[in-house]
């Protein structure tokens, strides 16, 4: 397993990875399907040369089967402040540990980054493996969003999560 921050020239894979996920776990993520499949590639590829984003990729025999996102806030009163987003694991991939690595070298990032002193990220509050995994490296639930996301006539609830560095 290689896991690296991606860069312009994985955006392909990317794209298609997360189309994947909005597809297989649409509950996860604020975007949808419909708007994302005809973003165009530099999209993608403009978002992993941007300042202060991190995309990490997990890849199994050059194959990305992980992904997730560290975003550093850039306001003055907010620079203290760092974002977990788009963590998505492969279904056939699922149960190795992938999510738990790129999440570790995402915190690490984290802890490099000049003055970010917290981690922030929502999860689905039914996804219980992904919030037993935050839980175990440290997030707490310090709130809970009711009707976060409406699919259809279906709501589910966010959790938010905060780990201190």
């Amino acid at each position: 397993m290689d896991i690296r921050f991606l860069t312009a020239v994985d955006a392909e894979v990317y794209r298609n990875l997360r189309l994947e996920g909005l597809q297989n776990n649409p509950e996860a993520f604020g975007s949808s399907f419909e708007e994302e499949k005809d973003y165009p590639i530099e999209m993608f590829a403009n978002r992993f040369e941007s300042q202060g984003s991190y995309t990490l990729g997990a890849f199994d025999q050059g194959e990305l089967v992980g992904v997730a996102t560290l975003v550093q806030e850039n306001k003055l009163k907010l620079k203290h402040k760092a974002g977990i987003f788009a963590v998505y694991v492969s279904p056939k991939k699922r149960g190795l540990g992938i999510g738990k690595k790129l999440m570790v070298e995402a915190i690490n990032k984290a802890k490099e980054l000049k003055g970010v002193e917290q981690l922030n990220l929502t999860v689905v509050s039914t996804n219980a493996s992904a919030k037993r995994l935050y839980c175990s490296l440290g997030f707490e639930v310090f709130g809970t969003e009711k009707r976060a996301l409406k699919i259809g006539q279906r709501y589910f609830d966010d959790d938010y999560m905060v780990l201190f560095l």
